[in-house]
């Protein structure tokens, strides 16, 4: 089976794969501050049992990717392994300013979803950051917005307004919130699926004026509903890209 990982500012996403499809998956934290040594009793507790014949991942963390390197020389140095960064045969042209500040994220997104649907394809990344990745017919990626998450909002909100609070992210009665708990849900599930219609509509009218619309990313499912212009929701576009990265650059 192949592991995939997708290290995120927030959390850490892996999947083992059976062929072409995701047989488990897992959401655990990602802690900056985290050794190989802790690295690898967590990954052995969640793999247990798993026959892992190779890994792939991406890492938007520094620290922890220095740390993996780390784990994977001293406890999995005899399995294949496909770290994606700048070297790595992805098959996506970055027509980007300086593609190296393209997150390996985007990069494994945009060849997930070309292969899934073609193009042009506008990806919706809910996590730490809002991220829209914006896909070619062609699979090139040709850029994007990036906003605060839903999550870097509500803390930002809840620190700096001394009247309110953190609170459950979950819709409200009605949009009118009748008090201080769903005001800031409806502002927060509503105002993001505005923000996201919004910055979708844009994007597409610059691409010509139609693209498929997928949502992805752990923070999807609450605002998605709400949104007019997804069309798709697929929770493990990152890991199916890890695993595409994978096959080509393991032949």
């Amino acid at each position: 089976m192949l592991l995939a990982i997708d290290i995120g500012n927030t959390n850490t996403v892996l999947g083992v794969f059976e062929g072409e499809k995701i047989a488990h998956t897992w959401r655990v934290k990602t802690d900056a501050r985290g050794t190989a040594d802790e690295l690898m009793l967590t990954f052995r507790g969640l793999l247990d049992g798993v026959p892992v014949s190779g890994i792939s991942l991406c890492s938007t963390v520094p620290a922890v990717l220095r740390e993996m390197r780390t784990m994977l020389s001293r406890y999995y140095a005899d399995l294949p392994t496909v770290i994606v960064e700048p070297g790595v045969k992805t098959g996506v042209p970055l027509l980007f300013d300086n593609p190296k500040e393209v997150g390996a994220d985007r990069v494994v997104n945009t060849l997930a979803a070309h292969h899934l649907w073609g193009g042009p394809v506008v990806v919706v990344d809910f996590g730490t950051s809002t991220n829209l990745d914006v896909v070619s017919a062609k699979g090139e990626f040709l850029g994007g917005a990036l906003a605060p998450g839903i999550e870097i909002s509500v803390e930002a909100l809840a620190t700096r307004a001394a009247q309110l609070r953190k609170v459950e992210l979950v819709e409200p009665r009605s949009v009118i919130g009748k008090n201080t708990v769903e005001a800031l849900q409806s502002g927060i599930i509503y105002g993001f699926a505005g923000q996201v219609d919004g910055l979708v509509r844009r994007v597409v009218a610059e691409l010509g004026g139609t693209a498929t619309v997928v949502a992805t990313g752990g923070l999807a499912s609450l605002v998605i509903e709400h949104c007019e212009t997804v069309e798709i929701h697929e929770p493990d576009l990152t890991l199916i890209g890890l695993r595409l990265v994978f096959e080509k650059n393991q032949g």
